[in-house]
C-alpha cells in the first residue's frame, strides 16, 4: 500500500510549480543522487506559509515533494516544524508515524531501511524549512 501511495505522488505530484510572489526562495540539492528542489514560500498577515516548487530527481525525493505540499501547505510554522521533526525521527526510527502530522508521509517510513534514500525523503522537507526561517527572519525585519 506504502508503495502504491509513492508512486501516486511521484506519476501525479501535488501542488508542482513555481508561483509569484514570494518571500523567500531556496534550492536545495543531494549531492549523492542529484535531486534538486526549488522551493518558495509566502507567509501571510495570519501567519501561514504558502508553498510553490519545482523539483526534479528519484521516485522518492519527487513523492516527498508532493506528500510535503499537502502536509505543509498553508499551515504556519509551528505546524509546518513539527511535521519535518517528526519525519526525520520517523525516519531515524524514534518515533511511530503519526497520519495526523504527516498524512500520506507516513508511507515514507520504509524509506529508514535504506540510509542513503533518506536524504531523498527529506530534500523537500528541509528546504521548506530553510525558506520559511528565511521569510519568517525577513518579517521580523519590516
Amino acid at each position: 500500500m506504502y508503495q502504491e501511495i509513492i508512486l501516486d505522488h511521484y506519476k501525479h505530484p501535488h501542488g508542482k510549480g513555481l508561483t509569484e510572489p514570494f518571500d523567500a526562495e531556496v534550492h536545495h540539492v543531494n549531492p549523492t543522487c542529484g535531486d534538486e528542489i526549488t522551493l518558495r514560500v509566502k507567509t501571510s498577515a495570519d501567519g501561514l506559509i504558502a508553498i510553490s516548487y519545482d523539483n526534479q530527481g528519484c521516485s522518492i525525493s519527487q513523492a516527498s515533494a508532493s506528500i510535503m505540499f499537502d502536509q505543509i501547505n498553508g499551515v504556519t510554522f509551528a505546524a509546518g516544524e513539527q511535521a519535518v521533526d517528526h519525519l526525520v525521527l520517523m525516519l531515524q526510527r524514534e518515533v511511530s508515524p503519526d497520519e495526523d502530522i504527516l498524512g500520506d508521509g507516513i508511507a515514507l517510513e520504509g524509506v529508514a531501511q535504506y540510509p542513503a534514500r533518506v536524504k531523498c525523503a527529506l530534500l523537500a522537507w528541509m528546504a521548506w524549512k530553510d525558506a520559511a526561517i528565511q521569510a519568517s527572519s525577513k518579517g521580523e525585519a519590516k
